[in-house]
């Protein structure tokens, strides 16, 4: 099957049910927001805060297209990656990408304790973040909705992740 990529909102599940998914298949699971952190030699908030947004798309394309991924790998990717650049047309032109989708309220309940570590949120509560996630989300979706396939992030499992796959 090759490369899979999972794409989606931060929160929705991606690095979680690529894991599940790789265990499943017997594939390798690779998470780039941890290659791009092991190559900067920093996380990713602290390089946000360092360089920018802008470096932070530069080297996150880098690390995109220059991983050397093994011939079968499920991939995490970061929430805004399918954002930028090219990115979509090259996970679709290298593999199987899946969009993990979530609704702003069931993300925002899910991101409320683990701001601290996402520059976007750190601020933001209650209803200001579900504002700040569907206006986020708004921006996002139509790179998101290129993904091969649509996962409904609210009844995933390995067995239903494998039989979208295969279908």
């Amino acid at each position: 099957m090759g490369l899979i990529f999972f794409v989606g909102f931060m929160g929705c599940g991606k690095t979680t049910w690529s894991r599940k998914l790789a265990a499943k298949l017997g594939y390798e699971f690779i998470d780039l927001d941890h290659v791009l952190e092991e190559q900067a030699g920093m996380s990713i908030a602290e390089y946000f805060s360092s360089f920018g947004e802008e470096s932070f798309r530069e080297l996150e394309s880098r690390v995109l297209k220059q991983t050397k991924y093994p011939e079968n790998a499920v991939v995490s990717t970061g929430g805004g990656l399918p954002c930028f650049f090219d990115h979509m047309d090259w996970m679709n032109a290298n593999g199987k990408t899946v969009y993990i989708k979530l609704s702003p309220k069931t993300l925002a309940d899910r991101l409320e304790n683990g701001k601290a570590k996402r520059p976007l949120l750190r601020d933001k509560h209650g209803d200001e973040l579900i504002a700040f996630i569907t206006d986020k989300l708004a921006e996002r979706e139509d790179f998101y909705l290129q993904a091969a396939l649509i996962a409904d992030g609210l009844h995933l499992s390995p067995e239903y992740l494998e039989e979208l796959i295969n279908s």
